[in-house]
């Protein structure tokens, strides 16, 4: 049976078990690609008056990570982590989004120091799937003009406190216990995407002194394989917030000597926290599983707060195909009396193994948002049709 549980479940790369004998530096390397070719069909009230979204899109998604790493007479690996995007993003430049150093050992567990994910998003575990376009991802805002939430509840089982990504934090993971493995995971503030902050003022960040614990136990009884999954973040608020903008001076420019600062008080809304549970079970050729999670995010009111949770079931073929359904619910908060936002998305796809490291999949997808804006039955929907090869070394 393929262990599709393993694969939703960023936790099971995790300790490694060191050599006890000393080598040289392994200059590891490997990645991925995907290439799909996707036919949608865009239509609702919220797509502007003489836009047309229909039509052929051609998206490429790869990485190239480089993972060098030494082991000492002590036991211990060394490591690092640089993942390089394989797409050009603004002005051309090829973007760095994870990069991190590992410390590794059979008793010590695993510590990362570095921009990464925090331990309870990589805990946690969503709906089993097929394939490589992910409905609980950006994926489906690539080809169609469908919002998407990322790294929160409304878009994701995989969320982070205030939607923080690959921040510059450190990370402990226990060895583990038949079968369990806990983390946790510390960041001093919310700059994104393994940059280095520099000094900040923590009196007007939005969220500073980020906390996250995860949990993950995966284990097989007889033919039943389990995953479960379970996270908890939170990070303090700015003790200060914009009252009143800066504005121009009587001379209506900004940047002169008579502009107006900008007024800051006392900050009433509260610390942003997330939390999330998730499992899949592998039965025979079968695996079925779901998530739910939630995201505050601190607003008087709890606009901005999402919540959301998916289910899924795959089925591994005998011989080289597998095939899956998927269906994933999210909402964003609007407030008392505004409409909630809503993000929803079902897939079935199958996927073909066509030798190591390549497959071809095969997918529908129907998506749409609601109330875009929080106004009511103000709705984008998209029909997709796809199919991709994927490589991975």
């Amino acid at each position: 049976m393929k262990k599709h549980l393993l694969a939703t479940s960023a936790i099971a790369l995790g300790v490694a078990a060191a050599p006890a004998a000393a080598q040289d530096w392994n200059l590891d390397w490997g990645g991925y690609y995907n290439t799909h070719i996707a036919y949608s069909d865009v239509s609702g009230t919220a797509i502007a008056p003489g836009a047309d979204f229909d039509g052929i899109n051609i998206v490429g998604d790869g990485e190239i990570i480089f993972t060098p790493s030494v082991t000492l007479d002590n036991g211990l690996t060394f490591g690092i982590n640089v993942q390089m995007e394989a797409q050009n993003g603004g002005g051309g430049a090829d973007g760095i989004d994870e990069s991190y150093i590992t410390i590794s050992g059979d008793s010590l567990g695993r510590i990362e120091i570095g921009g990464e994910n925090s331990a309870g998003y990589k805990s946690m575990v969503g709906a089993p799937g097929v394939g490589s376009f992910a409905i609980m991802s950006a994926s489906v805002s690539t080809v169609a003009p469908i919002a998407h939430a990322f790294r929160q509840a409304a878009g994701s089982p995989w969320t982070e406190v205030g939607g923080n990504n690959d921040v510059q934090r450190i990370s402990y993971f226990t060895p583990s216990f038949n079968g369990l493995t806990v983390g946790v995971s510390y960041a001093p503030g919310n700059n994104t995407n393994a940059s280095n902050a520099g000094a900040f003022n923590r009196n007007n960040t939005y969220a500073t002194d980020i906390f996250d614990i995860g949990l993950n136990y995966s284990q097989s009884f007889g033919t039943v394989d389990l995953t479960v999954g379970a996270r908890y973040g939170t990070g303090d608020a700015a003790a200060l917030t914009v009252v009143t903008p800066a504005t121009a001076g009587p001379d209506g420019l900004d940047g002169t000597a008579d502009d107006v600062a900008a007024v800051t008080g006392p900050n009433t809304a509260s610390d942003p926290e997330t939390w999330g549970i998730g499992m899949q079970v592998g039965f025979g050729a079968f695996t079925v599983g779901g998530h739910y999670a939630e995201n505050d995010n601190g607003a008087i009111g709890g606009a901005g707060d999402q919540e959301g949770w998916s289910l899924g079931a795959t089925y591994d073929i005998a011989g080289p195909w597998s095939v899956g359904l998927q269906g994933f619910n999210g909402q964003t908060d609007g407030g008392a009396g505004v409409p909630d936002v809503e993000y929803n998305a079902y897939k079935l796809a199958g996927s073909r193994e066509l030798g190591t490291g390549v497959s071809w999949d095969v997918y529908a997808i129907y998506a749409e948002n609601q109330n875009v804006g929080n106004v009511a039955n103000n709705d984008r929907d998209a029909t997709i049709i796809g199919t991709s090869i994927n490589l991975s070394f």
